[in-house]
């Protein structure tokens, strides 16, 4: 009871016997940025806002599915690599609609472990000219507000200009720094490109770009990977906007491929009733189906043909891939396990197929922008084969679940720590904060988050007077903690020695 007692009796006095606990904050929160179907919530409009969802369900009932995409066949110019061959001649499949990635992507999120995230939509497909670079920064400094997500990831980023994209990717990083609470997970652009294609290393080009500022904030993936997100019975020949060249390639690889003539006018008929998308109207649902099944069983060359759309369509950067990845991995080991050694869902093969010389650039390089690789080995499918930051040079920051470790502690103990904002600052005080955040620590090296033997070995927490403060300090009204933690290094490299031993029976 505060002040002096007045009237005899007994009085109950309740005293606090332990300290307050801190709360570790969520470490598998990724907020994505891009263009979608819609941003509605029942008449209330979502754009520009980040809005939490936890399954693929609740995103289309607020934002939709995806684009509907168009292609154009266009003969191939010569000496090129074309989609496919009829005869002698060169066809490429060309979108023709606007490249939005943002959906499918974040399918591939979730196949591969994804949970709880924000959505930031920043346009919607029919409203939008194409992926902007001012739109998608916006969305970045929307999430200013936001505490929850942790990481940052923008998988149309690529879909922009390569300075542009850069630009971008430097605002992540900026705002990653500057909230310090997530961590951004980057693609390479043109990263489905060989680094010995002719149009130049798309690694070096990415790495003399980006620059040097707050690279532990973020990590890259290279390549690209082919996926199955897109399914086979999403497309028909309404994708094809010129129908008329559809019919023309159909018709000339039937004539070069059937002798009987009875089955030649036959296959025609259906072939002959194939909408040209860019002067009439479409066909009935029912209709358009039931040409698309008999398409599919006549014509090989019209299987190809959706077969090709298909495959660049379900050409996909990996970020969001690896944004679940994460995810999996904090749920099932912690967020102190390194993110690799890990095999990605819905993944046929990455675009190219890495060596153990080849990636020695990627991972130690004298730049220090080290560049995860997604490789694929025999009997294993496809793995992450890479666990570093892109600040590859530095002791302290070199790897990611070491940087993202320390983002959790700092955020879980600073959240606890505001609730000593304006307590007296003696040494009750320091005591009590110096338990809170020891039982914090120790908790987290129990469940192996810290290295050591023992806790001492594993972290220290000191606060005190001549310890961390001076007298001036705490005139000012300053309380002065430090923390020292051991955290958790992942075996990169393993070493076995073999040697022979002379023989002794």
């Amino acid at each position: 009871m505060a002040g002096a007692y007045k009237t005899p009796g007994v009085y109950i006095v309740e005293k606090d016997a332990f300290p307050s606990s801190v709360v570790e904050v969520a470490t598998a929160v990724p907020a994505f940025v891009g263009y979608t179907e819609k941003a509605d919530n029942k008449g209330t409009s979502l754009a520009g806002k980040p809005w939490r969802i936890t399954s693929l369900a609740e995103y289309h009932s607020y934002f939709g599915t995806a684009p509907l995409p168009s292609f154009t066949l266009a003969k191939a110019a010569a000496g090129t690599v074309a989609d496919l061959t009829v005869g002698s001649e060169g066809w490429d499949l060309e979108q023709t609609s606007k490249v939005f990635r943002f959906y499918h992507s974040l399918v591939h999120f979730f196949q591969n472990g994804g949970g709880a995230c924000y959505i930031v939509s920043v346009g919607r497909y029919d409203d939008a000219v194409g992926v902007e670079k001012d739109a998608l920064t916006k969305g970045i400094l929307a999430l200013l507000k936001e505490q929850e997500p942790t990481m940052l990831v923008i998988p149309d980023a690529v879909s922009l200009a390569f300075d542009e994209c850069i630009a971008l990717q430097q605002d992540m990083l900026a705002h990653c720094n500057h909230t310090h609470n997530r961590f951004a997970i980057l693609d390479i652009p043109e990263g489905f490109k060989d680094r010995k294609d002719p149009s130049g290393d798309c690694i070096e080009k990415f790495r003399s770009a980006l620059g040097t500022n707050f690279l532990d904030m973020a990590s890259a993936y290279y390549p690209w990977v082919h996926t199955g997100v897109v399914p086979a019975s999403s497309l028909t020949f309404a994708n094809i906007v010129n129908g008329a060249d559809l019919k023309l390639l159909l018709l000339a690889d039937l004539t070069a491929k059937v002798s009987d003539p009875k089955k030649v006018a036959a296959i025609t008929t259906s072939i002959s009733t194939i909408p040209d998308v860019s002067t009439t109207a479409p066909l009935a649902a029912d209709v358009a189906f039931d040409l698309h099944k008999t398409l599919l069983a006549v014509s090989g060359l019209y299987a190809l043909v959706l077969g090709k759309l298909r495959d660049k369509l379900n050409l996909l950067p990996p970020s969001a891939a690896m944004a679940g990845i994460y995810t999996m991995v904090d749920n099932n080991r912690g967020v102190w396990k390194a993110p690799a050694n890990v095999s990605l869902n819905n993944v046929t093969a990455p675009t190219v197929n890495l060596t153990n010389d080849e990636q020695e650039d990627l991972n130690v390089t004298t730049s220090g922008k080290s560049i995860n690789a997604i490789r694929t080995f025999v009997g294993e499918g496809t793995l992450v084969w890479g666990a570093r930051t892109l600040d590859g040079n530095s002791l302290d920051w070199r790897y990611v679940n070491v940087r993202r470790t320390m983002i959790m502690l700092e955020e879980s103990v600073k959240l606890a720590a505001k609730a000593y904002v304006f307590e007296p600052n003696t040494a009750n005080t320091w005591v009590t904060v110096k338990g809170m955040i020891g039982n914090f620590l120790n908790g987290i090296w129990k469940r192996g988050g810290l290295a050591g033997s023992t806790p001492e070995d594993a972290f220290g927490v000191f606060v005190g007077l001549g310890e961390t403060m001076t007298a001036e300090d705490i005139l000012e009204g300053i309380l002065r903690v430090t923390v020292q933690v051991a955290l958790v290094r992942p075996a990169e490299f393993i070493e076995i020695t073999f040697q022979q031993q002379l023989q002794k029976s």
